[in-house]
């Protein structure tokens, strides 16, 4: 980008202005820098908000100096005289995009989740394969308990045996699955 800018000073360069080239040059190469930083960043900030940053910047450091401490931003608004909810937005913009996968807490970032969530389907992959295993009463009894969320004083009454009964051949269904799993 500095080479942009360098160009550009040599192709509007006056050598008749009693200005050495270096001074000349160092505008148009800060410019290009300048403008390469704001435009690559992840979100477009309009030059007014860039120029109240760089305000808020410097009246940061001369604050700091006087108070000895970080400003608030009433301080800083009683400063510049600027509303404090300008400074607020301004400040909340020009922060730093982080990471969607950024987490306070390691175990729950987006890597962790996906990865969980791999397991899952693999997990459902292998649940519906032993699914398919059981005989066709066994079956009937898991669709109607989970599929059409019978009770099973329901499916007792469905059937004609008793809740204990469905209850035991549930578990048994159960602990089979687990087994194989």
């Amino acid at each position: 980008m500095g080479m942009i800018g360098l160009i550009q000073a040599k192709n509007n360069f006056n050598s008749d202005l009693d200005v050495k080239f270096s001074t000349y040059a160092y505008y148009y190469i800060l410019g290009e820098i300048t403008k390469y930083i704001r435009e690559s960043k992840s979100l477009k900030l309009s030059k007014d908000i860039i120029r109240l940053n760089k305000s808020i910047n410097k009246a940061t450091d001369i604050m700091i100096q006087k108070l000895g401490r970080n400003p608030t931003t009433l301080e800083l608004s009683l400063f510049l005289d600027i509303e404090e909810d300008k400074i607020n937005e301004v400040l909340i913009a020009t922060q730093d995009v982080q990471s969607l996968d950024y987490s306070y807490d390691d175990s729950n970032n987006m890597y962790n989740l996906i990865s969980e969530k791999d397991t899952i389907k693999e997990e459902l992959i292998d649940l519906k394969e032993e699914l398919k295993r059981l005989n066709p009463e066994e079956k009937q009894l898991i669709r109607e308990r989970y599929y059409e969320d019978l009770t099973q004083t329901e499916i007792s009454k469905k059937t004609g045996i008793s809740q204990v009964q469905i209850s035991r051949k549930e578990s048994k269904i159960l602990e089979k699955l687990k087994k194989r799993l």
